[in-house]
């Protein structure tokens, strides 16, 4: 990506990297050029997206992705929910404090073994399931992107988390 006369960003030629068998070492370093830095800016606008979408509920982007995850699957322990959304226990903690807080989830202590912390949805956490429904729907519209592109999209990020993520 680059920037335009009008400060936005245009996409990245990466045709020239693609067919090239010898690459520019140089061309190599050009911020245009690197994956991880479009990931980087698309993670980061996709997330700003949704600021407006979540924020009437009272959700930021990572008790959204908590409350889908445990939409899934209810009373799973901190560990399994941190393994599920890629989050290590310093960013998992207060998230799980606020939506407890914010009475969505209850954390409770395992009668198998005390040193599990058992992550369960409350009533209103399950209700506001519901809400969550029109979600998805009003991010692809934000985000101007066909809902065939976008599942072409989600398909092959889900092919390279395969490939990328250490087993």
């Amino acid at each position: 990506m680059s920037i335009d006369n009008d400060g936005k960003f245009k996409k990245a030629n990466f045709t020239h990297i693609i067919e090239d068998d010898i690459i520019n070492e140089d061309e190599m370093l050009k911020l245009d050029n690197q994956l991880c830095f479009a990931l980087y800016v698309c993670s980061k606008e996709i997330i700003r997206k949704y600021k407006p979408i979540l924020e009437p509920l009272g959700l930021t982007y990572t008790g959204y992705i908590t409350l889908l995850a445990l939409w899934e699957r209810d009373e799973v322990t901190v560990k399994d929910l941190g393994n599920r959304l890629y989050l290590d226990s310093g960013t998992l903690t207060p998230l799980l404090k606020k939506l407890e807080s914010q009475g969505y989830i209850e954390r409770i202590r395992s009668t198998l073994d005390e040193r599990n912390v058992l992550i369960k949805l409350t009533t209103a956490g399950r209700d506001l399931k519901t809400k969550a429904y029109r979600i998805p729907r009003d991010l692809i519209c934000s985000a101007n992107i066909e809902a065939t592109d976008a599942k072409s999209l989600l398909s092959g990020l889900h092919q390279f988390m395969e490939q990328i993520i250490d087993k």
